[in-house]
């Protein structure tokens, strides 16, 4: 008798240990935030360190991506229709998701034309407060590899050439770390609703 009490204890045990596990999982999966127009990561990932140079040609490194939420999109100045149909319509979602905070950065994907002197130009044409980063290659290749970005160069004849680039556009919190990433086409309302609602999760 003592016996079969026992198995039936270690059998409570083992449901119990179940439902908690069960539990635990099902706050996880529930803590995850579920985004209309993106994917929200299960768990920020970390960016490595880089040198680049922003559009005042001053240094941009890691540690300027913290203190603030980002929106990052890997581009050029010289994009025919991409780039700067996703800068206008950021320009929109960052006003209408009404998070003072939240800025956008453009990577330049081209650097041997993006000198800061352009980039200033460009990415102020679709909102003063929008910065541009460029520098060597090799680093900003690095960069988007880290952000998992396809970068290729297209020789066009004549010496002309385009880049062709991943169209993503990745979100940072205020920690400088990838926490969801949203892929075309950006709907304006929707994408500028889920900014709005994960506005607490961004802070430092």
């Amino acid at each position: 008798m003592q016996m079969k009490s026992s198995w039936v204890l270690w059998g409570l045990v083992v449901v119990v240990a179940m439902l908690a596990g069960f539990w635990a999982a099902q706050r996880t999966v529930g803590s995850v935030p579920q985004l209309t127009s993106g994917t929200w990561f299960p768990q920020p990932r970390p960016i490595e360190n880089f040198a680049l140079t922003d559009e005042m040609g001053q240094p941009f490194t890691l540690n300027e991506l913290k203190g603030r939420p980002t929106l990052v999109f890997f581009g050029f100045t010289h994009c025919p229709d991409v780039c700067p149909t996703t800068l206008a319509k950021l320009a929109q979602i960052a006003k209408e998701a009404r998070l003072p905070q939240l800025r956008v950065l453009l990577v330049s994907v081209d650097p041997a034309r993006d000198k800061p002197e352009q980039l200033q130009q460009y990415v102020r044409a679709f909102d003063p407060s929008f910065k541009g980063v460029t520098g060597e290659q090799a680093q900003i290749e690095q960069l988007a590899k880290s952000f998992g970005v396809a970068i290729a160069r297209v020789d066009l004849g004549g010496g002309d050439y385009t880049v062709d680039h991943s169209a993503a556009v990745f979100l940072l919190d205020a920690q400088g770390q990838r926490v969801a990433v949203f892929t075309p086409p950006f709907e304006i309302q929707p994408m500028a609703a889920d900014l709005h609602s994960v506005a607490d999760r961004l802070k430092g």
